[in-house]
């Protein structure tokens, strides 16, 4: 594998969904537990899934996984920090700004 190239494969995978006043979520488990690393994507194939609300399904679909190269994924990391400290000045206050 070199510095630029990725590695990709397919793979089976689960998808849940549910979609109710409790819950509001879509999770997708690789066949395998695959392990996802930084700079790594998940591409599920298959028509758009819909349900209507109120509603939770299970579907069966396949999967490519494009795995990060390394210098990809050290980039990932090092831009992560970056990221998370845009978070720190979020405010949550329970009045309104004028």
């Amino acid at each position: 594998m070199g510095l630029l190239r990725n590695e990709s494969f397919d793979t089976g995978c689960r998808i849940e969904v549910e979609q109710s006043e409790e819950h509001f979520h879509a999770h997708v488990e690789l066949d395998g537990d695959v392990p996802i690393g930084p700079g790594d994507k998940v591409r599920v194939h298959g028509a758009p899934i819909s349900i209507p609300f109120g509603g939770s399904a299970t579907f069966e679909r396949q999967a490519t996984v494009e795995r990060a190269g390394p210098l990809t994924r050290a980039w990932i990391k090092f831009a992560s920090y970056f990221d998370l400290a845009e978070l720190y000045e979020v405010s949550f206050t329970p009045r309104r700004l004028r």
